[in-house]
């Protein structure tokens, strides 16, 4: 079995983004020479998601306006009674999902036509990462 684990750092310049890592995890697959196997892809931070999806700005507003429908910005909740100001960014996170295990065949991603990878930042401007780990024959 082969094995390798890789982190993406990001550290960007608004409070909630949405970025494509389609290439940066496809270039970790090819780098370690697994032909058969699987791909983990997790954000390290609690506000913060992974998730697969089309690569359409239409959909990531969608998605932006879903998430501020459920999980407002600005409300009083409890866990700004601790001192931070980020529930809505854990909430936006348990939605969006916490990770994805993607599958490698022929040595590639093997992703559908319009899927892609991408990571969300909820809580960002600051330096967070995302561990890629991929495992296999």
């Amino acid at each position: 079995m082969k094995a390798l684990t890789e982190y993406l750092w990001f550290e960007t310049k608004e409070r909630r983004e949405f970025i494509r890592i389609t290439d940066e995890v496809a270039d970790a697959v090819r780098r370690s020479g697994v032909a058969e196997g699987l791909v983990l892809v997790s954000p390290m931070h609690i506000t913060a998601a992974v998730y697969v999806n089309d690569w359409e700005d239409g959909l990531i507003h969608d998605f932006e306006t879903w998430l501020e429908t459920l999980a407002p910005a600005g409300r009083d909740y409890r866990h700004h009674q601790t001192g931070e100001d980020n529930a809505d960014a854990h909430l936006k996170r348990t939605l969006m999902g916490h990770q994805v295990i993607l599958p490698i065949t022929n040595g590639r991603l093997d992703l559908g036509p319009w899927e892609q990878v991408f990571y969300a930042e909820f809580d960002g401007q600051r330096r967070k990462r995302v561990v890629v780990k991929v495992i296999g024959e």
